[in-house]
C-alpha cells in the first residue's frame, strides 16, 4: 500500500496548496458573511464532499480525461463559475431580507441540505482541486503494491481532512465578524451584499483562470 514517506510528503504538499486561499475558502467566507455560521459549516461539509468526489473521479480514471481534454476542463470550470455567479446574484438581491432569514425557523433542514449541495457542487468543480488531484495525486501512488484506486482514495483523505480544518476555521472567523455586525440592519444588509459581490467576483475569477 501507500508508504509512510508518500503519506507525509503528500500531506505536506496538500497543506501548502490548501493553505493558499482558493475558490473553496472564498466561497465559505462569502457564505459565512452572507448567512452566518450555520450556513458556513454546511458549506464546509459540502465542499468536503465535493473535494472527495474529485478524488474518486481521479481514482476511477476520469481525472485523466479532464486533465488531457481542454474542452472537458473548460466545461467543468465554466459550470462551477456560473453557479458561483448565480449564488452571488441571489445573495446580493436578498441582502435586505437577512434579518428575516436569521429569525426564521421553518424549513431549516431543507435549507441546510441545499447549502450542502451548493458546497458540493462548488467543491466538485473547483479548478484548483481538479488540477491538483489529477496532476499530483497519481505521483504518490505505490504502483508496485497494486490496488491503485484504493491507494488514491486513501491518499485523498489527507487533503480532505486538511481542507475540513482550514475551511472550518475560515468559516467560523468570518461568521464571528458577521455576528458583530448584526446589531445594525444597515450594516447587516451591507455585509450580505458584500458576500454576494465576493461570490460573483470569485465566479468571474474562476471562469478566467487558465488551464
Amino acid at each position: 500500500m501507500v508508504t509512510t514517506e508518500s503519506l507525509l510528503a503528500f500531506a505536506a504538499m496538500s497543506f501548502v496548496v490548501i493553505a493558499i486561499p482558493g475558490p473553496s475558502v472564498l466561497f465559505v467566507v462569502g457564505r459565512a458573511l452572507a448567512h452566518g455560521r450555520r450556513t458556513a459549516l454546511a458549506t464546509v461539509l459540502g465542499n468536503l464532499l465535493g473535494c472527495y468526489a474529485l478524488v474518486l473521479a481521479v481514482a476511477l480514471g476520469l481525472g485523466t480525461l479532464v486533465q488531457s481534454s481542454a474542452t472537458v476542463f473548460t466545461t467543468v470550470k465554466l459550470a462551477g463559475a456560473a453557479y458561483l455567479v448565480y449564488l452571488g446574484v441571489q445573495a446580493f438581491r436578498n441582502r435586505d431580507r437577512m434579518r428575516t432569514d436569521l429569525t426564521a425557523q421553518k424549513g431549516e433542514r431543507r435549507g441546510d441540505l441545499r447549502t450542502v449541495l451548493d458546497g458540493l457542487l462548488v467543491g466538485a468543480t473547483n479548478p484548483k482541486g481538479l488540477v491538483f488531484f489529477a496532476a499530483v495525486l497519481p505521483q504518490f501512488v505505490n504502483h508496485d503494491a497494486g490496488h491503485i484506486p484504493l491507494q488514491m482514495m486513501l491518499l485523498g483523505l489527507i487533503p480532505a481532512g486538511i481542507g475540513l480544518i482550514c475551511d472550518t476555521l475560515w468559516g467560523l472567523g468570518a461568521s464571528a465578524a458577521r455576528t458583530w455586525l448584526t446589531g445594525s440592519e444597515r450594516r447587516l444588509s451591507m455585509i450580505g451584499g458584500a458576500g454576494g459581490i465576493a461570490l460573483i467576483g470569485l465566479g468571474l475569477t474562476v471562469a478566467a483562470a487558465d488551464h
